[in-house]
């Protein structure tokens, strides 16, 4: 890899008196009609803070139109759809940040949909709207429930101004991949990828390994692809290099000192995929667990997407680099997600070397955790 190695009730019954009974049925009361953002969404309607509703201001689809906190009165102008790409959509256009903005404070309007970062929203299982480029949930401004309080993309800190209840995410209904993470998710994980990191291809290689994300709880798995994806992210900027950009470092991956050489050439084992695989004896290892000859032909990982996903998949799977346990087992018996930097960068990174690349895949851990609407657990650092 390039720049890392690779209660029991009492049983008394004393009687209850009647202004005791009075205060029991008033709390059983109060909790059957305390509008809850969980409660009251119907018909299309995002609802949340004091029940109100995501409304385009004046029912007005022109690009630009603000998008603010609303009473709910069952216009179309509340009527939000989740169609599975990752948008929110009203009046045939986008819940769009203006100005593409990804700092606390940018605010939210309606815009021709454009497939942009700008305009991809995961509902999580915590109700938080997320805009994954920018890390941060929609909210409302102030913590203000009067009408016509503008909405906005802020930090997400759990808040009640940022809790809502919408369509999930993915349109509903199961995902026919059988992968933890839908295609959409991995679209809105991924919204600049390169072309060359397909989604059918990562789907493809799971068959060489079929216990990844698939191993354990719901969440452990969902855990578990969000590890691996954010460690991905941070190796490939997002998954936007497909080969290792500095090639001034590409005659150095041949060890000589090996039996089998460096065949394709010198300079040929430079770090390529996901997991940015270099050397030659992780080319011959990876080429001999999966069945294909990449110390002979090693572009193939940058030629084939499913060659390229099945070489990331086979160092998280198999290979514990520089650290105690492969980046697999670290998340199926929880040991926690700084174990896979550990062992896939830790000589690099961990025990204070360089927290900031440490910082920057716990974040993207964190956001994808969010994405697919589980918790990021514990020991996150190494």
């Amino acid at each position: 890899m390039s720049t890392s190695l690779a209660g029991r009730p009492p049983t008394g019954r004393a009687a209850l008196g009647p202004s005791v009974v009075f205060a029991v049925l008033a709390a059983l009361l109060a909790t059957l009609f305390v509008a809850t953002p969980a409660a009251r969404a119907a018909d299309g309607q995002i609802t949340g803070l004091a029940g109100k509703c995501v409304d385009v201001a004046a029912a007005n689809s022109a690009n630009g139109t603000a998008v603010q906190l609303y009473d709910c009165n069952g216009t179309n102008a509340q009527r939000w759809s989740n169609p599975g790409d990752g948008t929110l959509r009203a009046l045939g256009k986008c819940l769009d940040v203006v100005d593409r903005g990804t700092a606390d404070g940018a605010a939210v309007q309606l815009w021709d949909c454009a497939g942009s970062a700008n305009q991809q929203w995961v509902v999580t299982a915590a109700h938080d709207i997320v805009n994954p480029a920018a890390n941060k949930c929609l909210d409302v401004r102030d913590n203000s429930s009067a009408n016509a309080t503008r909405l906005q993309i802020w930090s997400c800190t759990g808040g009640a101004n940022q809790k809502w209840n919408a369509p999930a995410s993915g349109g509903g209904g199961t995902n026919p991949s059988g992968f933890v993470v839908s295609e959409a998710q991995f679209n809105q994980m991924f919204p600049g990828r390169n072309g060359f990191y397909t989604y059918s291809g990562l789907v493809a290689a799971l068959s060489s390994y079929p216990g990844f994300a698939n191993s354990g709880s719901d969440t452990v798995k969902r855990q578990e692809a969000a590890a691996f994806l954010a460690n991905v992210s941070h190796e490939t900027g997002g998954l936007v290099y497909v080969v290792e950009q500095n090639t001034a470092n590409y005659p150095h991956y041949c060890d000589w000192g090996r039996p089998y050489g460096c065949p394709a050439g010198q300079a040929a084992y430079y770090g390529r995929g996901p997991i940015q695989l270099s050397w030659n004896f992780n080319y011959k290892a990876a080429g001999d667990a999966l069945g294909i000859d990449l110390l002979g032909n090693p572009w193939r990982v940058e030629q084939d997407a499913a060659v390229a996903w099945r070489t990331g998949l086979w160092y998280w799977n198999t290979q514990s680099g520089p650290g105690t346990m492969t980046p697999h087992n670290a998340m199926v018996n929880q040991a926690g997600f700084g174990q896979t930097i550990r062992s896939i960068n830790g000589s690099l990174e961990c025990d204070g070397r360089n927290p900031a690349q440490v910082q920057s895949r716990v974040s993207k851990y964190q956001q994808f955790t969010a994405i697919l609407g589980v918790g990021a657990g514990g020991n996150l650092y190494c």
